[in-house]
């Protein structure tokens, strides 16, 4: 085995226990607060592992930096996933986590700018997070800069109007440095997104738009890098990663559970949770 292949796979043995120890955080955090919704924040937990420990560029000590990365979680109900994130990465401490959804927290329900280090950009009325990321990328082309904007997006808030008006524009204005996960779990509140309101292939609309489409499995960390890296060299429009990931994921009673849509887990299932999730780690 070559030096760098070495290398790539200590970098995602790494993140894959970092997503765990995420997955262990979103739920102990949920199960103290007593309210949460930890089946959006599980799906998405692998990403945000990438992302936040391994391709943008951020710093903890400087939540500010003007030439940092921005990430916008446009299904805002699932911010526990970020705030683990943020907390592991220093922007607060760990302990901090126990607040959330407290009136006087820094960890509103869903992410807040005003309150809360490291969030980009205030999110959670469904819909609305894509149009600002591609504002963001206008901005960022506009003052020349060289920082990329991330998204990720529920496949069920693909159903708002306003999420393909910011499609169409991010290609008019060839936002190159714009990269979307949506994390296609197959759930909403409601149901299956298929059933509530079925969008079909995800892949060819974007596709038709114009953008550049990749299809990958959320939870394959090494497939998630490789992505990244493929959109990052794209010169000339907005890049999507289509990412098949299931609701709830990591806990074998959370997984595919609509119940955890928005859902507090009993002791037992905390137990089940800390057993599975923090079992295997050294």
């Amino acid at each position: 085995m070559s030096h760098w292949a070495k290398s790539a796979s200590k970098t995602v043995l790494k993140l894959e226990q970092i997503a765990r120890e995420l997955r262990w955080l979103v739920v102990d955090t949920i199960y103290h607060a007593k309210d949460g919704h930890p089946g959006a924040a599980l799906s998405a937990a692998d990403i945000v592992a990438a992302l936040y420990f391994h391709a943008m560029h951020i710093d903890p000590e400087n939540p500010e930096w003007d030439e940092r990365d921005r990430f916008i979680l446009s299904k805002g109900h699932g911010c526990v996933i970020v705030y683990a994130a943020l907390a592991m990465r220093g922007y607060f401490p760990l302990d901090v986590l126990y607040s959330f959804r407290s009136i006087d927290s820094i960890l509103q329900g869903h992410p807040f700018m005003l309150k809360t280090p490291g969030i980009d950009m205030t999110s959670g009325s469904l819909g609305n997070g894509l149009g600002i990321a591609v504002g963001m990328e206008i901005a960022r082309q506009y003052l020349g800069k060289s920082h990329f904007i991330y998204a990720i997006v529920g496949d069920g808030e693909m159903q708002e109007g306003a999420m393909w008006e910011a499609v169409r524009t991010a290609v008019k204005y060839k936002a190159a440095h714009l990269i979307v996960f949506v994390d296609q779990n197959g759930w909403q509140a409601s149901g299956l997104c298929d059933d509530v309101g079925n969008m079909g292939d995800l892949q060819s609309k974007f596709d038709d738009y114009g953008w550049h489409c990749q299809r990958i499995n959320g939870h394959d960390i090494k497939q998630i890098l490789t992505s990244i890296q493929i959109a990052c060299n794209e010169q000339s429009r907005p890049s999507v990663i289509i990412a098949d990931t299931v609701k709830g994921r990591g806990i074998s009673c959370f997984e595919n559970n609509n119940k955890f849509h928005k859902g507090v887990p009993s002791l037992e299932e905390w137990e089940t949770a800390r057993h599975e999730l923090m079992g295997d780690m050294r």
